[in-house]
């Protein structure tokens, strides 16, 4: 953490159409991320946190307002990396492919780009799994995979829609470990939405939680608990009550 602003949000409104009914989705939505740090988006389902990374991530434009990019307003399509809530693998390359395929695209060297891979590969437990297919994979595997793809991208900004959301609790709790030392050790700037209190409380350097929709910031929160973290502690147990009392009143079921 350098104290550089890696990210800024600025009064980002968002709305859809939706037969002959214009459906807000965000108002006037604005904050910063700090280069190095994990922030970590909560709110009630359906109000926006999604729309917000694909903004950010320069797959939809908003309404109003701007996003900048360490300091640049210009097209965001490219400048950060993103993982949607699935995985996208490519079915017909191996896992080995699959992860440097951003680096592919970018032009990189591939001898380069699979020795990086190979790292990370054992970083994430993945030694050996290579040159399988995604369907050789269980999905634990498979996420670590798209994981492993989103750091290799070169990006400095990882945008993470819900990335352990479809995993049982023990891979859950496996991979939050993983990804606290890949994120330690590479220093990205990260920024998290989760619908699991615990799993923000667990990451996060700051935690933000948007009201119900058209969303709002409603708590901007820096998590002030030392790392590593234990998740039966007495302060982290109290602060996850704190904020599911929060997101409950907003209508969240997490």
């Amino acid at each position: 953490m350098n104290g550089t602003t890696a990210l800024r949000i600025e009064n980002v409104t968002k709305s859809f159409d939706q037969r002959s009914t214009r459906i807000p989705v965000l108002n006037s939505v604005s904050f910063e991320l700090q280069a190095g740090t994990w922030t970590t988006v909560l709110g009630p389902s359906g109000c926006g946190k999604t729309t917000l990374l694909k903004i950010i991530a320069g797959l939809e434009t908003p309404d109003s307002g701007r996003v900048l990019v360490d300091g640049s307003a210009a097209s965001q399509l490219g400048a950060t990396a993103y993982l949607p809530q699935h995985d996208t693998l490519l079915p017909w390359r191996t896992a080995l492919g699959n992860a440097i395929l951003a680096s592919e695209i970018d032009g990189r060297s591939k001898d380069e780009a699979k020795r990086e891979a190979m790292a990370l590969f054992d970083h994430f437990g993945l030694s050996g799994f290579e040159s399988m297919v995604p369907s050789q994979l269980s999905g634990g595997m498979r996420q670590r995979l798209a994981l492993i793809r989103t750091f290799l991208t070169q990006r400095s900004i990882l945008l993470l829609d819900e990335p352990l959301g479809a995993l049982d609790p023990l891979t859950r709790a496996t991979l939050q470990k993983w990804l606290l030392g890949v994120w330690d050790e590479l220093k990205k700037t990260v920024l998290l939405v989760t619908h699991d209190a615990e799993e923000a409380l667990l990451l996060s350097d700051r935690i933000l939680v948007l009201t119900e929709r058209p969303a709002q910031l409603q708590l901007d929160q820096g998590v002030q608990l030392e790392r590593p973290r234990d998740r039966g502690s007495r302060a982290l147990v109290d602060q996850k009550s704190q904020l599911l009392e929060l997101l409950l009143k907003e209508g969240a079921i997490t």
